[in-house]
């Protein structure tokens, strides 16, 4: 079986990202120029097509533990390091654009970097991104880290954290882990208790996310905030 490099220039995955684009490639292209080499009678391509298979698509090999994807034949903990660093560099380019955005007028930059930074988590994690008075990011920080199925969340030290950060609004966010995003009673509930605390403060809640597959849900859009 021949290699990729011999194959016709314009069907090798890295010079087809270089002269079409990364969008232009399929997953298993992707995944081979990630890989780089492939195994002993099979190319990169192959071994990616393989492990799509294998993982049941790219977002559950991408979320594997340690443990699977190193037992995956071509993988190993090189690779898994390779990967995580990809993944952590992806979440930070998308923090990194939200502090030169109006994040209330820019709702998707908002959802992209929900979504980068809450779908993996396997425990339920409270976000709050506190904003300055042009609707700019202060700071994001992490509220409470819950068990699978609840977080606790103390109005008292949301408050606290707004004023020390100087906040006029916050967005709050948080992931469901079995993945259905749709918010609970409960989810109302808090909402409106961290409101009416806010409100103490003059600090306005301006939306309030939920995170799991598909896109996050606003409960602003819903008329809860």
């Amino acid at each position: 079986m021949s290699g990729i490099k011999d194959w016709p220039e314009d069907e090798r995955p890295r010079e087809k990202l270089l002269a079409r684009g990364p969008a232009g490639l399929s997953e298993a292209e992707l995944l081979a120029i990630f890989l780089r080499t492939g195994i002993a009678g099979r190319s990169a391509v192959d071994l990616a097509r393989d492990l799509l298979q294998q993982f049941g698509g790219l977002r559950p090999l991408l979320k594997a533990s340690q443990a699977d994807f190193c037992r995956a034949k071509g993988l190993g903990a090189a690779k898994y390091a390779q990967l995580q660093a990809v993944l952590e560099l992806a979440r930070r380019h998308l923090a990194e654009e939200l502090p030169e955005r109006h994040l209330l007028q820019e709702p998707s930059a908002v959802r992209r970097y929900l979504v980068s930074r809450l779908r993996e988590e396997p425990q339920e994690v409270f976000l709050g991104l506190f904003l300055d008075r042009q609707m700019q990011l202060i700071a994001t920080e992490e509220l409470a880290r819950g068990s699978i199925s609840e977080a606790a969340v103390y109005p008292r030290e949301v408050v606290k954290a707004a004023l020390r950060l100087g906040a006029s609004a916050v967005v709050f966010a948080h992931n469901h882990p079995s993945g259905h995003c749709e918010p609970s009673l409960a989810d109302k509930q808090l909402t409106e208790r961290l409101k009416a605390a806010l409100a103490t403060v003059d600090v306005r809640l301006a939306d309030h996310f939920v995170v799991g597959e598909g896109e996050p849900v606003s409960l602003a859009e819903r008329g809860w905030v």
